[in-house]
């Protein structure tokens, strides 16, 4: 509510019709010893002129710097009807969607969300989405756990090359569920998980392998090979994808090259880069989606279609697989959310841009990543750590600590990337940087001069 319209005729109105004298009759069930007569250092009430000058140069406080970081979130062109219809009343304000005869319109859009994320990732069903693409890797682990009849193993092969962010989210949330979790190392000059690494591992130890397609690093992983080599050995797929890459890569359903593939099992990920924000960390929401076999595994809610009495569409909860609402010890998953808003400004996103337009941003961010490569690597003491095919973001290797660099760009109003050094101490002075289709050729002719100033000041 932008504004509270009530005067006080309107409220000497209402509290007439109530039968009170003041609004503070309204708390008088309060005990007085709990009550306080002034809050000492709150300051005094500001206008409305005043309230928003404030907040403008709070906000101003933060900055508007140029991101060149990516690592799981990124800053992507949102067009401006996407919020102003997502951030109408019917959907703004609009919850859980347990009354269907009430919820029509929110139910037709997380339909249409779940249609689309199955078309963009190969899959036959989707759920109305989780946290976020952390915690969709942690209940896609516990779902393979579940759905892999097979295997009694609790246990999950896990590339380091994943995300280091979900893999600690993975731990936290499936490890405390007994489920543990097996690194595999990575190819330090293409910065890849080969097929060999996961090789040394004895298949019948594992119940389920994931593959981030594209990796941390932003390399492309031999995908095909991999789930082959997982399903021949009765090992389920989880793939993590980062959405936008889908609309130019082979969708997870078709992973494989052995005949009668079929592809990955569980596909779980960040639905960030679709039409929501970078905003101090969040929030976001985690997308999944699987084959209909394991769908009665899949937690959270899934949206379907049905006719009425008088044969007109509707649209209905069709499945609750996590059934917390009656049966909390027998639930897929007790943590598993719908992020209804944010998913209703990717249902936007993706209905504005199509299957073109969004092919169209994902060309974009790889053309601007690679004219950043080139203009990052003509300086000296900064070179391209890896080898492999990439998509939009590169690791760079650097003759120095990335720390102080990243410091010293800050202060020229460059975010420039991730330091590696903690997650991947194994390579040095490594730093992760990443360009979208929001960066200009300026951009980053701006970024490379600061870095080759920077570099050439510091010892």
């Amino acid at each position: 509510m932008p504004f509270i319209p009530h005067t006080a005729a309107d409220v000497a109105a209402m509290l007439e019709v109530i039968g009170e004298q003041a609004t503070a009759d309204l708390f008088d069930e309060i005990p007085p010893e709990l009550t306080i007569a002034a809050l000492d250092g709150v300051p005094p009430a500001l206008s409305e002129m005043e309230i928003g000058r404030l907040m403008t140069e709070r906000a101003g406080f933060d900055g508007r710097r140029l991101n060149f970081i990516g690592a799981g979130a990124y800053e992507h062109h949102i067009p401006a009807p996407v919020w102003a219809i997502a951030t109408r009343g019917e959907f703004y304000s609009a919850y859980t969607p347990y009354q269907a005869e009430a919820s029509q319109g929110t139910l037709q859009v997380i339909y249409e969300y779940q249609t689309m994320m199955t078309a963009l990732t190969g899959m036959e069903v989707s759920n109305a989405s989780l946290y976020d693409g952390a915690s969709a890797l942690a209940e896609a682990c516990l779902m393979a756990v579940r759905a892999n009849r097979g295997r009694e193993s609790r246990r999950i092969l896990l590339p380091r090359t994943v995300n280091p962010t979900y893999a600690r989210v993975a731990r936290a949330i499936a490890g405390n569920q007994d489920v543990e979790f097996e690194p595999v190392a990575f190819d330090r000059i293409q910065g890849r998980t080969l097929l060999e690494s996961v090789r040394a591992h004895d298949p019948r130890d594992f119940t389920a392998l994931v593959i981030q397609q594209p990796n941390f690093f932003g390399c492309l992983e031999e995908v095909d090979e991999l789930t082959d080599w997982a399903h021949a050995n009765q090992l389920l797929v989880i793939a993590v994808v980062n959405p936008v890459a889908l609309a130019v890569l082979k969708p997870p359903g078709q992973w494989g090259a052995a005949a009668g593939r079929r592809g990955a099992d569980i596909v779980c990920g960040e639905g960030q880069p679709l039409g929501v924000p970078l905003a101090s960390g969040g929030p976001y929401f985690g997308f999944m989606t699987t084959r209909m076999q394991y769908v009665r595994q899949m937690p959270g809610r899934i949206v379907g279609e049905t006719r009425d009495s008088g044969d007109r569409r509707g649209f209905t909860l069709t499945l609750q697989a996590r059934e917390q609402h009656i049966r909390r010890s027998k639930a897929t998953s007790n943590i598993c959310t719908n992020q209804g808003l944010l998913v209703t400004a990717a249902t936007i996103y993706l209905s504005l841009l199509g299957a073109a337009g969004l092919q169209r941003v994902a060309e974009a961010s790889m053309r601007r990543t690679a004219d950043l490569e080139r203009a990052l690597t003509r300086i000296e003491g900064v070179s391209l750590a890896f080898d492999a095919p990439r998509f939009h973001e590169r690791v760079l290797a650097l003759d120095r600590p990335a720390a102080p660099l990243l410091a010293a760009l800050a202060e020229r109003g460059i975010s420039g990337g991730l330091d590696l050094a903690e997650h991947y101490p194994e390579l040095g002075h490594a730093l992760l940087v990443c360009a979208t289709e929001t960066k200009s050729d300026a951009d980053i002719a701006s970024y490379a001069d600061a870095l080759r100033e920077i570099l050439h000041g510091i010892a």
